[in-house]
């Protein structure tokens, strides 16, 4: 069933049974309502818990000294969990409707895009001025200067703003997941016969932004074979809409970049698909988006509202069938400017490589809005082992509070889509597996890196 369709809908009706039409008996209904206020009880003790102890050390050794019973007594004696539970089932209404979100022209923005010429943001009592923006420094600097209400960031950015990497130190936060996979190496034509990487030495490469998973990706696939990123090869930031230029003149030898730009570059005859990202790792992520912690607290039912319309966005996305009404909805000069078949080749994965062949791959971006806490601790595994930050890092808690798995999760279950038990999550990068609970161990293993 469509997250779309009214399940209430006679259509969709089984026959028989309860006042709802969804169950053979009216016991089966009662017990279904039970069961999901059961839920929602749970989610906001927990959603309670983590405000008054953000810290999950604080937190658990709260939990281990009362125990659990007592702990929710407590904390439901100084903050109602019936009202809490009603607020949150009820919703807030947006203390404000206009609002300005920044993009940057690429297909990881797809969901933030699409949401309004579509209607999402509408759905939800918004109206959304979406700004095509020419670089991610100018996201950034007018998201802190709050010229933007949110923004479509890097996966890294928000993890750099919290911790002052780059810029002075702000809270923001990163409470959905843009994109997964949709990235990839591309050379120039020239190189076609140079596809081994431990031949690459003195090549110059683009990244979209020093604090990106395009940076760390590119840096992790030469550093595996044997080039320095930091000696070996140069490695500089360019912005994505001048990437394909800057390849055509010779500037450049290629660039790990996202899509359309990876396309463009072959549509134009300047360039070819060396590897897509997720053959070096399935399900990565790439884009967020982002909202300054200020924004978050000080505009929960606006902020409620944005996150829900991005996520149902995000899961309409995600959907195959739907890949070209996008693709013409965010290919015009407003929004990607680049020509429809370019952008369709990216969405549904049937795409020219630039080396006379067609590929047929489904699954080259996928849109998964969960902010994995995982995520954030393997970014900062590699700002880490890059020199971008120093000394002792809380990973489990920087990470526990830029990706805001428990706002996605409340918001999934309410766009239909099954988000997961658990925050945090196992995985493996060119083979070799990442542990989250072992960062400081992962970064030590590395022949290759400068913290």
């Amino acid at each position: 069933m469509s997250v779309f369709q009214n399940p209430f809908d006679s259509r969709f009706r089984l026959t028989g049974g309860c006042s709802c039409g969804r169950h053979a008996t009216e016991a089966e209904h009662a017990a279904e309502t039970r069961d999901a206020d059961e839920r929602a009880a749970r989610v906001v003790e927990g959603a309670v818990m983590r405000a008054l102890f953000p810290h999950d050390a604080t937190r658990r050794a709260f939990l281990t000294a009362v125990g659990a019973g007592t702990a929710a007594a407590a904390v439901s004696a100084l903050f109602p969990l019936a009202t809490a539970t009603e607020v949150f089932a009820q919703g807030l209404k947006p203390e404000k409707t206009d609002l300005k979100v920044g993009f940057i022209p690429i297909t990881c923005a797809t969901p933030i895009i699409m949401a309004a010429p579509m209607g999402f943001y509408e759905k939800q009592g918004l109206k959304v001025d979406v700004v095509k923006t020419a670089g991610w420094a100018v996201i950034r600097d007018k998201a802190i200067n709050k010229e933007y209400d949110a923004a479509h960031m890097l996966s890294p950015m928000p993890l750099a703003i919290s911790m002052g990497a780059g810029s002075n130190p702000i809270p923001w936060s990163a409470p959905a997941i843009e994109n997964v996979n949709g990235q990839a190496i591309t050379l120039s034509v020239k190189h076609k016969d140079r596809r081994d990487p431990k031949s690459w030495k003195g090549m110059k490469f683009a990244v979209p932004f020093d604090y990106s998973m395009h940076n760390y990706l590119l840096r992790y696939y030469l550093a595996e074979h044997g080039i320095d990123p930091d000696t070996d090869v140069q490695i500089r930031a360019v912005p994505p809409p001048e990437m394909v230029a800057n390849l055509r003149a010779d500037n450049i030898d290629g660039f790990l970049a996202p899509d359309p730009v990876n396309q463009r570059a072959v549509y134009d005859g300047v360039g070819f698909i060396h590897m897509l990202s997720k053959e070096m790792w399935a399900g990565h992520p790439c884009c967020v988006f982002s909202a300054s912690k200020q924004f978050v607290t000080e505009t929960p039912g606006t902020y409620q509202a944005l996150l829900k319309a991005i996520i149902e966005a995000t899961a309409y996305a995600q959907k195959a069938e739907n890949r070209k009404e996008i693709a013409a909805a965010i290919a015009p000069a407003n929004y990607l400017n680049q020509p429809v078949t370019v952008v369709e080749q990216v969405l549904t994965g049937t795409y020219a490589d630039g080396l006379g062949g067609v590929k047929k791959d489904p699954e080259r971006i996928g849109f998964d809005p969960f902010p994995w806490e995982s995520f954030g601790v393997w970014i900062l595994t590699q700002m880490k082992r890059w020199g971008q930050i120093k000394g002792d890092v809380d990973y489990a808690r920087i990470a526990n509070e830029v990706f805001l798995a428990t706002d996605a999760k409340r918001l999934m279950a309410e766009a239909g889509l099954t988000p997961p038990e658990a925050t945090t999550k196992t995985f493996s990068v060119m083979g070799k597996p990442f542990d989250p609970s072992k960062p400081e161990e992962y970064v030590a293993s590395f022949a290759i890196r400068r913290g």
